[in-house]
């Protein structure tokens, strides 16, 4: 059972402006990346369904976030249907993330308060998503679209709350652009969880990396 609602889940990624999204079938992997996330600054986090038994990953994982992170909102994204959705929240998840808009895993996290962020790309997907009670909707791929999207769309509906992932970068530039948009926050997977010579996850530098975006958008918002 997810341990933050759904307001409390919204509001933590409108604060942090940024959402990091990971996935590796190694437990022992995830915890020290989770972690690095932590000592940077991060308290919400996004676990991708990405492979073989990720749910088994994901739900002692979850189990590690409550004893020894216990600020730390963990949720999962690249979900793709109702089943899936079901089969996390089941193992504590506190939001759930999807590529496309399904109105299946919509109504099954509204049925247990769940943040929804679908992936949207168009202006009717969003206003279905919105219908379907999701808070924030996610532009994907968001390199295709650009920060121009997010501003148009936020034109005549002011409202609307997108987070774009695909195309977002730690640059402060590349932030600013999608802030200065109206980007509600970002998401954030290969560019923040980088990885060193030997191809394995450099905890050191993603904890820095973590620390100066978060530093980036707070000065962003502050201009």
């Amino acid at each position: 059972m997810a341990r933050f609602t759904r307001i409390q889940v919204a509001q933590k990624m409108a604060e942090q402006g940024m959402v990091p999204l990971f996935y590796d079938p190694d437990l022992e992997v995830c915890k020290q990346l989770v972690t690095a996330c932590y000592i940077g600054g991060a308290r919400l986090l996004e676990f991708t369904n990405r492979g073989d038994y990720a749910h088994e990953v994901f739900g002692e994982l979850n189990k590690f976030c409550i004893k020894e992170l216990p600020e730390m909102i963990l949720g999962v994204g690249s979900v793709t249907d109702q089943a899936t959705a079901s089969l996390y929240l089941q193992l504590g998840a506190n939001f759930i993330v999807s590529a496309s808009l399904r109105k299946d895993v919509a109504l099954v996290c509204n049925r247990r308060k769940i943040l929804y962020g679908p992936g949207c790309g168009t202006l009717t997907e969003i206003g279905q998503a919105e219908e379907l009670g999701c808070e924030v909707v996610k532009l994907f791929p968001g390199s295709i679209y650009g920060p121009n999207f997010i501003k148009a769309i936020r034109g005549p509906q002011p409202w609307t709350s997108i987070m774009p992932t695909g195309g977002v970068s730690p640059e402060f530039d590349n932030l600013k652009k999608w802030f200065d948009a109206g980007a509600y926050c970002v998401g954030m997977g290969s560019k923040l969880m980088v990885k060193n010579e030997s191809g394995g996850f450099d905890f050191e530098k993603i904890k820095t990396l973590t620390k100066k975006t978060l530093k980036y958008i707070e000065e962003i918002r502050e201009m």
